[in-house]
């Protein structure tokens, strides 16, 4: 599993969802739920999608953006109109004096907004938590980012136009599949543009050793990796792999690997009920006193620590 893939590991058990959402103007949304990832793609229509500290961006049919949270920011007709509900944490929407709107706003299938016939339309997939391994791309990315359909045309948009208003068996699995191939692409795309700061590890994949090296890592983390190994199945010396692989990554390739498994273990740490020492042999550490002793030096808490901060159960070890 490459970093890429990692930022959408686990979407069904953390929440993952899309809905359709149409509006007739004056409309506008407050935004509010800290959710890390959430893309919208138009079908009809425009949006002016606001952050708090920063200038609009337009959006028109066929334009995609991918807006990165916790921060809020605001979705509209126009960037005066004020809001008329507040999505919050959990997707509870809300007026703005507060008061519930008890599904006000439901129009159907995975529908939401004024009218199915309202002049804007805009498809809307959100991950509502962050992981650490996603984390690694999500830092990456500004506040807001766009692609226009004169330089990006995404090739799924008819496909979920038609899908997200089905309800049949299996729908939801569709759509959790779609929405990742559709950040996938966009993120890509977004990575392949002059003004994206692609982060070094996704500039290095590029390369033919280092990135050798980066996928035999992501892929296989609890391979007992060495930089030998490593420099081995590259086709180079031990000196040449540690020296490119520092000058395109920015660190060397065991401090790499570690950064890499202790994220794979955080996330597998609030996504799944895993022993410590199941997660431990899963991410490449010997025992779970080894991978608790890396981790509380890397996170400052320990794996304990962690899960129940997440609201998951505890590990039943006391490190």
């Amino acid at each position: 599993m490459d970093a890429l893939a990692g930022l959408l590991e686990g979407p069904r058990a953390r929440g993952a969802f899309m809905i359709r959402a149409c509006f007739e103007p004056p409309w506008s949304l407050r935004i509010e739920d800290r959710a890390p990832l959430t893309v919208m793609l138009m079908i009809r229509g425009e949006s002016w999608i606001t952050p708090d500290a920063g200038e609009p961006v337009l959006l028109r049919a066929g334009d995609l953006a991918i807006a990165r949270g916790p921060d809020p920011y605001t979705c509209a007709d126009d960037p005066a109109t004020p809001p008329i509900a507040v999505i919050l944490p959990g997707q509870k929407c809300v007026y703005p004096d507060g008061r519930s709107m008890r599904g006000h706003m439901d129009l159907g299938v995975r529908t939401w907004g004024q009218r199915l016939d309202g002049s804007m339309v805009m498809l809307i997939g959100t991950y509502p938590v962050r992981g650490e391994v996603s984390g690694r791309l999500l830092d990456a990315l500004p506040p807001v980012l766009t692609l226009t359909s004169d330089v990006w045309e995404c090739p799924l948009t008819p496909l979920l136009t038609e899908e997200i208003v089905r309800d049949e068996p299996g729908q939801e699995v569709v759509l959790d599949r779609l929405l990742d191939l559709l950040v996938i692409a966009a993120l890509r795309a977004w990575f392949s543009r002059p003004e994206a700061a692609a982060p070094t590890w996704y500039r290095a994949l590029a390369d033919p050793v280092v990135g050798r090296v980066l996928r035999l890592v992501q892929d296989d983390p609890a391979h007992p990796w060495t930089v030998a190994s490593l420099a081995t199945k590259a086709g180079v010396s031990r000196a040449a792999l540690a020296r490119r692989f520092s000058e395109l990554v920015g660190e060397p390739p065991m401090t790499y690997l570690t950064g890499w498994r202790l994220a794979l273990a955080a996330d597998r740490l609030r996504d799944t009920d895993d022993t410590l020492e199941a997660i431990a042999r899963q991410v490449g550490y010997g025992s779970a006193f080894a991978l608790s002793s890396a981790f509380k030096r890397v996170y400052g808490i320990s794996p304990q620590e962690h899960r129940t901060r997440a609201g998951r159960p505890a590990i039943g070890v006391p490190f």
